[in-house]
């Protein structure tokens, strides 16, 4: 015991199963690194790349999008590519992207309520997907 300013403090005793804790304290993370990599795999079998900041935001709002129609968003880029586009917004029934043709990448992405209220520039075609 030691004793500061009128205050007497004692040692913490260090439980005999600090092992055990910390290893029920690593499965979190570890379901977390889990959880992380399998999206990343998801990500990953998509014909087409997202950045970081469509990434983001796909989670952030909640967008899903089908592997069907993801294979849909690539066949019409690659129609819009040879048409000479860009940069285009791609509107699907639930979520609009702004994709850039040459590179194969989603740059941004939102819900199509949020859409409603934007302006979208820099861009030189639009690709409606109705499903």
């Amino acid at each position: 015991m030691t004793k500061i300013n009128a205050f007497t403090y004692q040692p913490l005793t260090i439980p005999s199963h600090t092992e055990s804790v910390s290893k029920q304290n690593q499965k979190p993370n570890a379901q977390k690194s889990s959880f992380s990599e399998s999206l990343e795999e998801e990500y990953e079998k998509l014909p087409l790349k997202l950045s970081k900041h469509a990434r983001e935001r796909i989670d952030e709002r909640d967008i899903h999008i089908s592997q069907t129609e993801w294979n849909l968003i690539h066949s019409k880029m690659q129609e819009a590519k040879k048409m000479g586009i860009n940069d285009s917004l791609v509107l699907t029934k639930d979520a609009a992207l702004v994709v850039n043709m040459p590179n194969q990448t989603v740059i941004t992405a939102m819900g199509l309520e949020e859409a409603n209220t934007r302006i979208f520039s820099n861009i030189n075609g639009t690709i409606v997907i109705n499903h």
